[in-house]
């Protein structure tokens, strides 16, 4: 096994910077199990003891903020939001950087995949010290998604991002060196009313 992709530390990158327009709100503050969406993910990161652990905001910023209380959490301002998904990852990884450069790799995540856990964040983390690949991905529906593990020196691809596609055309240019997770429920997304009423519905 190549070690040219060691890991002794991970962060985490919540990217948390969309506004949420076919929600008509706010959907990083939406409750799951008696918390945000917010504080799930950031639960999730810390459990996972991964560190740091950055949040990357932009539309209702002053608002979510007000819901993220650990102190162990960074908060970073992504002022071109509006862009695209491409901005919050550029701001995330450029926030990492600049505050801990012993930081191996980084776990991107977002807020709208409600059955992320620190299980699935360690099992990232795992697979991908067992096998050595740069980017380590969750699996569902047939094809690599978030959340997803990138080493420091996949960093300089996901900083040339532009727009609102985010790291999927990294994950398919690397797709013969990624490690994947399988994560079923990774299908799961919420972006409309419908969408939240069926979780809520089905965690009754």
């Amino acid at each position: 096994m190549s070690t040219d992709f060691k890991i002794n530390n991970c962060a985490a990158i919540l990217l948390a910077a969309g506004a949420s327009v076919r929600l008509g709100q706010p959907k990083q503050l939406l409750i799951y199990h008696g918390k945000s969406f917010i504080q799930n993910m950031i639960s999730a990161a810390v459990s996972a003891k991964l560190h740091p652990v950055i949040v990357v905001l932009g539309a209702h910023a002053a608002q979510i903020s007000r819901e993220i209380t650990n102190n162990n959490v960074h908060l970073a301002h992504n002022s071109d939001w509006e862009e695209g998904i491409a901005s919050s990852i550029r701001c995330g990884i450029k926030t990492l950087q600049k505050m801990d450069a012993s930081s191996d790799a980084a776990i991107l995540m977002v807020c709208d995949q409600p059955y992320i856990k620190a299980s699935l964040l360690d099992d990232l983390v795992v697979s991908q010290g067992k096998t050595g690949t740069p980017i380590a991905a969750a699996y569902y529906n047939g094809v690599a998604g978030t959340p997803a593990l990138f080493h420091k020196k996949i960093f300089s691809d996901l900083l040339l991002l532009r727009g609102d596609k985010g790291a999927q055309k990294i994950l398919r240019q690397f797709a013969d060196r990624i490690t994947t997770v399988p994560f079923p429920m990774g299908i799961i997304d919420i972006d409309t009313k419908d969408h939240y009423e069926k979780l809520r519905q089905n965690t009754k």
